[in-house]
Protein backbone atom coordinates (compact mmCIF):
# COMPACT_ATOMS: atom_id res chain seq x y z
CA UNK A 1 0.00 0.00 0.00
CA UNK A 2 1.53 3.50 -1.15
CA UNK A 3 1.88 6.38 1.65
CA UNK A 4 -1.06 8.52 1.69
CA UNK A 5 0.30 12.23 1.97
CA UNK A 6 -1.76 15.77 2.92
CA UNK A 7 -2.66 18.12 0.89
CA UNK A 8 -1.13 21.11 2.79
CA UNK A 9 2.77 21.91 3.55
CA UNK A 10 3.68 22.00 7.22
CA UNK A 11 6.27 23.73 8.18
CA UNK A 12 6.73 22.72 11.91
CA UNK A 13 5.77 19.03 12.65
CA UNK A 14 6.10 19.77 16.22
CA UNK A 15 3.39 22.13 16.82
CA UNK A 16 0.53 20.16 14.55
CA UNK A 17 -1.68 17.20 15.20
CA UNK A 18 -2.63 15.40 11.82
CA UNK A 19 -5.36 12.60 11.39
CA UNK A 20 -7.00 11.02 8.21
CA UNK A 21 -10.07 9.17 7.39
CA UNK A 22 -10.06 7.07 3.90
CA UNK A 23 -13.05 5.50 2.36
CA UNK A 24 -15.67 6.98 5.08
CA UNK A 25 -19.08 6.09 3.81
CA UNK A 26 -20.03 10.13 4.14
CA UNK A 27 -21.80 12.64 1.13
CA UNK A 28 -18.78 14.28 -0.24
CA UNK A 29 -21.02 17.09 -0.77
CA UNK A 30 -21.81 17.61 2.87
CA UNK A 31 -18.09 16.76 3.96
CA UNK A 32 -16.78 20.10 1.34
CA UNK A 33 -19.26 22.07 2.98
CA UNK A 34 -18.54 21.25 6.39
CA UNK A 35 -14.47 21.36 5.84
CA UNK A 36 -14.67 25.12 4.66
CA UNK A 37 -16.94 26.09 7.94
CA UNK A 38 -14.79 24.20 10.29
CA UNK A 39 -11.53 25.88 8.98
CA UNK A 40 -10.16 28.20 11.73
CA UNK A 41 -12.23 27.76 14.30
CA UNK A 42 -10.75 26.99 17.27
CA UNK A 43 -10.84 23.04 18.50
CA UNK A 44 -13.88 23.47 20.69
CA UNK A 45 -15.54 25.66 19.11
CA UNK A 46 -15.83 23.56 15.94
CA UNK A 47 -16.63 20.72 18.28
CA UNK A 48 -19.88 22.70 19.83
CA UNK A 49 -20.12 24.02 16.40
CA UNK A 50 -21.17 20.20 14.66
CA UNK A 51 -23.16 19.52 18.09
CA UNK A 52 -25.50 21.86 17.18
CA UNK A 53 -25.71 20.94 13.84
CA UNK A 54 -26.51 17.45 14.92
CA UNK A 55 -28.86 18.76 17.83
CA UNK A 56 -30.15 20.75 14.68
CA UNK A 57 -29.88 23.84 17.15
CA UNK A 58 -27.69 25.80 13.75
CA UNK A 59 -27.86 24.97 10.49
CA UNK A 60 -24.67 24.45 7.90
CA UNK A 61 -24.91 27.78 5.21
CA UNK A 62 -24.68 25.84 1.97
CA UNK A 63 -22.49 28.16 -0.43
CA UNK A 64 -21.60 25.52 -3.36
CA UNK A 65 -24.03 22.23 -2.78
CA UNK A 66 -27.18 24.50 -2.64
CA UNK A 67 -29.78 23.94 -5.93
CA UNK A 68 -33.13 23.53 -4.73
CA UNK A 69 -32.39 23.14 -1.00
CA UNK A 70 -34.90 25.28 2.00
CA UNK A 71 -33.89 28.45 3.24
CA UNK A 72 -33.34 28.38 6.95
CA UNK A 73 -33.99 31.30 8.99
CA UNK A 74 -30.82 31.07 11.81
CA UNK A 75 -28.32 31.83 8.70
CA UNK A 76 -26.69 35.34 8.06
CA UNK A 77 -25.18 36.05 4.38
CA UNK A 78 -26.89 33.11 2.73
CA UNK A 79 -30.30 31.44 2.29
CA UNK A 80 -29.98 27.62 2.05
CA UNK A 81 -28.99 25.50 4.94
CA UNK A 82 -28.99 21.79 6.15
CA UNK A 83 -28.35 19.72 8.86
CA UNK A 84 -25.80 16.66 8.12
CA UNK A 85 -26.02 14.64 11.18
CA UNK A 86 -24.14 11.70 10.06
CA UNK A 87 -21.11 13.90 8.07
CA UNK A 88 -20.79 15.88 11.19
CA UNK A 89 -20.59 12.82 13.58
CA UNK A 90 -17.68 11.41 11.44
CA UNK A 91 -16.31 15.17 12.23
CA UNK A 92 -16.58 15.19 15.63
CA UNK A 93 -14.84 11.94 15.86
CA UNK A 94 -11.67 12.71 13.72
CA UNK A 95 -11.48 16.40 15.70
CA UNK A 96 -11.20 14.24 18.52
CA UNK A 97 -8.75 11.57 17.42
CA UNK A 98 -6.60 14.70 15.85
CA UNK A 99 -6.85 16.32 19.64
CA UNK A 100 -5.64 13.04 21.33
CA UNK A 101 -3.44 12.82 18.80
CA UNK A 102 -2.41 16.14 20.29
CA UNK A 103 -1.95 15.36 23.52
CA UNK A 104 0.46 12.28 22.76
CA UNK A 105 2.72 15.06 21.03
CA UNK A 106 2.31 17.29 24.34
CA UNK A 107 0.83 20.19 22.95
CA UNK A 108 -1.84 22.33 24.97
CA UNK A 109 -5.13 21.03 23.97
CA UNK A 110 -6.68 25.14 24.88
CA UNK A 111 -4.67 26.43 22.25
CA UNK A 112 -5.12 24.25 18.98
CA UNK A 113 -7.45 25.20 16.24
CA UNK A 114 -8.12 23.92 13.31
CA UNK A 115 -5.72 25.02 10.43
CA UNK A 116 -6.52 22.85 7.29
CA UNK A 117 -9.22 20.74 6.67
CA UNK A 118 -10.26 18.90 3.27
CA UNK A 119 -12.90 16.69 2.22
CA UNK A 120 -12.22 14.65 -1.12
CA UNK A 121 -14.51 12.20 -2.88
CA UNK A 122 -13.38 8.63 -2.53
CA UNK A 123 -14.09 5.54 -3.90
CA UNK A 124 -17.24 4.28 -4.59
CA UNK A 125 -18.53 1.52 -3.36
CA UNK A 126 -20.64 -0.21 -6.80
CA UNK A 127 -23.80 -2.85 -5.60
CA UNK A 128 -27.12 -3.24 -6.68
CA UNK A 129 -30.67 -4.07 -6.00
CA UNK A 130 -33.13 -6.68 -7.01
CA UNK A 131 -35.56 -5.39 -9.24
CA UNK A 132 -38.44 -7.14 -10.48
CA UNK A 133 -38.90 -9.66 -13.42
CA UNK A 134 -34.99 -10.53 -12.67
CA UNK A 135 -33.57 -6.69 -13.26
CA UNK A 136 -30.64 -4.80 -11.24
CA UNK A 137 -30.75 -1.69 -10.39
CA UNK A 138 -27.39 -0.07 -9.37
CA UNK A 139 -26.94 1.10 -5.68
CA UNK A 140 -23.46 2.50 -5.11
CA UNK A 141 -22.43 4.01 -2.14
CA UNK A 142 -19.96 6.95 -2.20
CA UNK A 143 -16.94 7.43 -0.02
CA UNK A 144 -14.89 10.74 0.91
CA UNK A 145 -11.49 11.16 2.37
CA UNK A 146 -11.10 13.94 5.06
CA UNK A 147 -7.93 15.54 6.41
CA UNK A 148 -7.47 17.48 9.33
CA UNK A 149 -4.58 19.23 10.63
CA UNK A 150 -4.63 20.92 14.15
CA UNK A 151 -2.12 23.86 15.05
CA UNK A 152 -0.93 25.16 18.38
CA UNK A 153 -1.15 29.19 18.38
Amino acid sequence: MSKIGYSFKIEDEDVVAKVTGRALRISPKWSIELAREVTGKKLTQAKDYLDDIIEQRRSLPLKRFKKGVAHRSDLVKTDAGRYPKKASQYFIELLESAEKNAEYKGLDVDKLYVKHVVAQRGPILRGFRSRAYGRASPSNTQTTHVQIILEER
